[in-house]
């Protein structure tokens, strides 16, 4: 039982000293203005620089692009569980993003001249006032993970959607309602807010521990 007892405590001590470690070596990569020297000279340690494209502002794929949009340049993260180094974000370059709601027309459920007479009916309801765009996308979108969204896909860049949708998007402003035949069927789509410029992309210089 003593044995158990001494080795418990050892493993505590072991734990706090690595914390500690870790936790200092932090505190230099938040000040030092040169993080790779330190890392390379000083820790001798492996490190790798990363850029790191965001999509959307909106909603994130995984810890990456998260940290890329939300992460405070020169602020140094980690480590997270079941991971073995920290990242320092070391710039950000902007992008620019568009904001637009969409309902899509399944033209496996629909054929093509119904869609198109469907969704001219429905901008026409939409511009008279008698119904709203987030109605119409509830009612008669195949996306349903923007449908119950009132059809908001949020904010991304340019590139992230079809070719067809990307090309027609930067052509139109803000208000704007308009259709937009791709693969997956018919799109009505509206310009939700005038495009921005954002955190767009992220440099990361990941420090292996």
């Amino acid at each position: 039982m003593k044995k158990l007892i001494i080795a418990a405590v050892l493993i505590i001590v072991s734990a706090n000293l690595l914390g500690q470690t870790v936790a200092e070596m932090k505190k230099v990569l938040d000040t030092t203005s040169d993080p790779i020297g330190y890392i390379k000279y000083r820790l001798k340690k492996k490190y790798k620089i990363d850029t790191v494209a965001v999509i959307s502002s909106s909603s994130f794929l995984g810890l990456a692009d998260s940290l890329a949009y939300k992460g405070k340049i020169g602020k140094v993260y980690g480590p997270w569980k079941n991971s073995n180094y920290l990242i320092k974000v070391i710039a950000k370059v902007p992008n620019t993003f568009y904001h637009v709601s969409h309902i899509l027309l399944d033209t496996v459920l629909f054929k093509k001249n119904f869609a198109d007479t469907l969704s001219s009916t429905i901008i026409k309801k939409i511009q008279s006032g008698s119904s709203t765009f987030g109605d119409m996308a509830s009612t008669y979108s195949a996306d349903r993970g923007s449908s119950y969204k009132g059809g908001d896909l949020g904010w991304f860049v340019r590139g992230a959607m079809l070719p067809q949708l990307d090309e027609a998007i930067t052509k139109h402003k803000k208000g704007d309602i308009f259709k937009v035949w791709a693969p997956g069927g018919l799109h009505i789509i509206t310009i939700t807010d005038s495009p921005k410029q954002d955190n767009g992309y992220a440099l990361f210089l990941r420090v292996f521990l």
